[in-house]
């Protein structure tokens, strides 16, 4: 077994380097803090408007094509007016069917099934429209098409009382009460929203009291992160340890809620040694922490720190979003440098291709990280308002309104659970971090392509030779699972894909004991044979209903040594290696 370990303190941020060394990758005048006129959003989307415009008139054909649509639709009005009128609760084979928004019955009377079919039917047109058309940009044509998705979800009928049978029948059962509930609720969000509060029930969540409970201690502690180890709950454990590298756009208790939805308990519960990184929240101070600091104070120092305490055992990887693709960055440079440390490699809602990104991609372009590292420079951090504004803006742009209706006219409001109490717990991003991240994957795709460099060396994925367990959700716009998919095209070993149900967080904190309706589907590609495209996976994927969790278990298991050992606990195999502290840690909590 060759394991290569490098001195906890060899890789430490040089305090010489200066933000200007770390964008030295983009290709600027570095001297210049000010942005072109194209880096502001508004601005690009009239520049894009204006180029679709000028194409639309040139191209003779595609006008004819979309303005053909538009006429037909006008000239059948009339009839489809009169049908919807005298049809009653019939519904016309021929409507358009779209969200469960309008899945209620009486949206099946007139009117509202004019201003349904009216909507859903404007909707289809602009979507066309904005469709590929020749000559330009495909990213521009995102930019328009968002941004109009944007602008007509405001005007759904959905969105207003007079026109949604829904509210209008909430209202008369409760003689207008949910209009004073919901009035209520609005004031109190833009109460606390003026006065940055935290949302209502909060405190019922407290960090290391409700949340993050599971028993452990810090084992490592450095400028960048903290590294916590769980106490054994089983007289016998794997010989090889779990590390867990989530996100540092996110607090690592993600994954250590309740006992009841924890996968660290559950890992621990099933005879696992689990560590798992706490990544601090950077300050000013750490404006000039990189990808590589990433890379090298945090996933290869855990790992050093694990051979340590376990005797050099061989490491089970598990990265989450931003951190599966880190731990993929780091599973290649070891692979390059023929460091046989990781056993295996989990990779949960994680892209390593990021060519079709989904919506979030449309805020990512040249002209954009312009921006962005303009508002960055003064405090060298993206703070956490700024960032889950943009979060808010992408994925199903119905689901948000249908949100706030509920909460404002309906009056209806969910109370407080442990993942709404966790996603308003906020992390900024180190600036240097950030637009390294953005250039080099989204807009770049270096990974991918085997451009990217760490210790100045290109890392390959390709290079990549331990077993993958690789999960993506459906329901997931920050790593649709389309994109999560790709990585078949660069890793030539065992690939077991899932595709479970549910979004980015809440399709992979799905425990088994979980009420909620689950399902996954699953397929492996062994080493050496042919990928299927993602259309041809989805149809040959076997659906089992439940938690993936029991899955991705036994899936652990046949990668693990049969043998057990008594597990060790707090901090070592060495007597003179000390701990730091009970878990949760000191980072989490800032």
């Amino acid at each position: 077994m060759d394991m290569k370990s490098s001195n906890l303190n060899s890789t430490k941020p040089d305090p010489s380097k200066t933000v200007k060394d770390c964008f030295s990758f983009i290709k600027a005048d570095p001297a210049s803090q000010r942005y072109s006129v194209e880096s502001s959003t508004p601005v690009q989307i009239a520049f894009s408007l204006q180029e679709w415009c000028l194409h639309l008139i040139h191209d003779a054909n595609f006008r004819h094509e979309i303005f053909s649509e538009m006429q037909a639709g006008l000239i059948d009005m009339p009839a489809f007016v009169s049908h919807l009128a005298c049809a009653f609760a019939q519904v016309p084979p021929t409507l358009i069917k779209e969200e469960n928004r309008f899945s209620y019955k009486n949206w099946n009377l007139w009117p509202f099934n004019f201003y349904s079919q009216s909507f859903m039917f404007v909707k289809q047109w602009w979507m066309n429209a904005f469709g590929s058309v020749p000559g330009v940009n495909q990213h521009k044509t995102d930019v328009l098409r968002f941004t109009m998705l944007q602008f007509l979800e405001c005007l759904s009928p959905a969105n207003f009382l007079y026109t949604n049978p829904v509210l209008i029948d909430k209202t008369i059962a409760t003689k207008g009460l949910n209009l004073f509930d919901g009035y209520a609720n609005f004031l109190n969000d833009a109460y606390r929203l003026y006065l940055k509060l935290p949302p209502e029930g909060i405190k019922y969540f407290k960090v290391g009291r409700e949340l993050a409970i599971t028993e452990g201690v810090v084992v490592l502690r450095n400028e960048l992160m903290e590294l916590i180890q769980y106490k054994p709950t089983t007289l016998k454990a794997k010989l090889e340890p779990i590390l867990i590298v989530p996100a540092w756009i996110m607090k690592y208790y993600i994954l250590d809620l309740r006992p009841e939805n924890s996968m660290v308990k559950y890992l621990v519960d099933h005879g696992y040694s689990v560590f798992i990184i706490s990544w601090k929240n950077p300050t000013s101070e750490d404006r000039s922490l990189g990808l590589e600091d990433y890379v090298n104070l945090g996933v290869l120092q855990a790992m050093d720190r694990i051979n340590q305490i376990l005797n050099n055992q061989r490491i089970h990887g598990v990265g989450y979003c931003l951190g599966g693709t880190l731990l993929s960055m780091v599973a290649a440079k070891l692979a390059r440098d023929q460091d046989k440390r990781l056993a295996s490699i989990t990779l949960l809602a994680a892209q390593t291709d990021f060519t079709q990104p989904g919506d979030i991609g449309v805020f990512i372009d040249k002209y954009q990280i312009s921006l962005i590292e303009s508002v960055m420079r003064p405090s060298g951090y993206l703070d956490s308002a700024k960032m889950s504004g943009a979060f808010q803006m992408i994925g199903s742009a119905d689901r948000k309104w249908a949100q706030m209706t509920k909460e404002y006219v309906l009056g209806e409001r969910p109370e407080m659970s442990d993942l709404m109490a966790w996603n308003a717990d906020g992390t900024r991003l180190p600036i240097c971090m950030h637009l390294q991240y953005l250039t080099h994957m989204y807009l770049n795709n270096d990974l991918a392509m085997g451009r990217y460099k760490l210790d100045s060396r290109p890392i390959d994925l390709s290079d990549i030779k331990a077993p993958i367990f690789a999960l993506a959700a459906k329901q997931d716009f920050v790593a649709p699972w389309r994109s999560v998919y790709k990585l078949h095209q660069y890793v030539q070993g065992d690939i077991e894909f899932v595709l479970t149900s549910g979004g980015h967080n809440a399709g992979i904190i799905n425990p088994p004991a979980s009420k909620k309706h689950s399902s996954f589907q699953h397929l492996k590609r062994s080493s050496g044979n042919e990928s299927l495209n993602a259309q041809v996976w989805l149809e040959k994927a076997p659906i089992e209903s439940g938690s993936w969790w029991p899955y991705w278990l036994n899936w652990l298991n046949e990668h693990s040594d049969s043998q057990l050992d008594t597990p060790i606990y707090l901090g070592a195999a060495n007597s003179q290696m000390n701990t730091l502290g009970p878990a949760p840690g000191t980072y989490v909590l800032h």
